[in-house]
């Protein structure tokens, strides 16, 4: 099958390669001449036999708003964008909408493996039309990981449901990985326990805790096994602050997603503001001791 594909970052390069061993003609597109196959969306176009399908694989917000925007102008009726970088699932139906008064359709594709896709695949979630998923069928079958089909892939519902469930799986992410860095803190607390690495090794087979997040931590504790190497400042990309709005939308608790996003925030902090202010009410209330800052700071 021959498509388009935009965006040549770490997924979407791998992607390229991923598609084209599996028999697909494959031209990529990206501001970066040395990784693109064509200079511009219009020679992408050119190169490309109607009716095309184009993947959209750019970051989320306004640059796939000027891709999408963009494609309007190059593309013809008939033509299928999917966009399978990380937007929010509201976002979808605009861009469907705008497509479409131009007859292009749109599938919403949310994509997960990381730099791991290349070689074990990658799960995907996709809202679109039946006949537009039916359609671009021959690229998620080379994309997912192998074995059952619904082991890997699933059609969630129409536009928008794609980046609905990809938002939800990264929200389960947050907290997934939130628990495993604690467990990783608890052992590493205490003196009985001599290696913790090897404890979270254990775990990789035989135990209900082991999962692919679990043996990526004991892979990098294995290479630096004290984290020495790296910040505990950790950022947030967006899908986990959505699916907390969304819970309270849809009036749904999720603690567990809650707080390990706030754990992230509080991690880009120096001096926690709130405990300062903790400190100083234990002190104004009872007299409580409080750690001073030195005049050098």
């Amino acid at each position: 099958m021959q498509l388009g594909l935009i965006g040549l970052g770490k997924m979407g390069f791998n992607m390229r390669a991923r598609l084209r061993e599996g028999g697909h003609d494959v031209v990529g597109y990206d501001p970066r001449p040395e990784v693109s196959d064509v200079a511009s969306l219009a020679d992408l176009a050119a190169a490309l036999p109607a009716p095309r399908v184009v993947w959209v694989m750019v970051p989320s917000g306004t640059v796939t708003e000027q891709t999408i925007s963009a494609l309007t102008e190059v593309l013809s009726a008939g033509d299928l964008v999917i966009d399978g970088g990380n937007s929010r699932y509201t976002e979808d139906a605009p861009h469907a909408k705008l497509l479409g008064e131009k007859g292009i359709g749109f599938v919403d594709a949310g994509v997960s493996g990381g730099i791991w896709g290349l070689t074990e695949g990658y799960g995907l979630m996709v809202g679109g039309s039946d006949a537009d998923i039916a359609r671009a069928m021959p690229i998620f079958d080379s994309l997912r990981p192998p074995g059952p089909v619904e082991d890997g892939f699933v059609h969630v519902g129409p536009v928008g449901a794609g980046h609905f469930a990809k938002m939800v799986h990264n929200g389960v992410e947050y907290a997934l990985m939130t628990a495993y860095a604690e467990g990783y803190e608890m052992l590493a607390a205490e003196d009985l326990v001599k290696d913790p690495q090897s404890v979270y090794q254990a775990w990789t087979n035989g135990t209900v805790v082991r999962s692919w997040l679990q043996q990526l931590l004991a892979k990098a504790l294995k290479e630096d096994p004290d984290l020495a190497a790296i910040s505990g400042y950790t950022e947030d990309s967006g899908e986990g602050r959505w699916t907390v709005e969304e819970a309270i939308r849809l009036r749904v608790p999720v603690p567990s997603i809650a707080a390990a996003l706030f754990a992230r925030f509080l991690s880009r902090q120096d001096d926690s503001p709130t405990m300062k202010a903790v400190a100083a009410l234990r002190n104004q209330f009872g007299g409580h001791a409080v750690k001073r800052v030195s005049e050098s700071g």
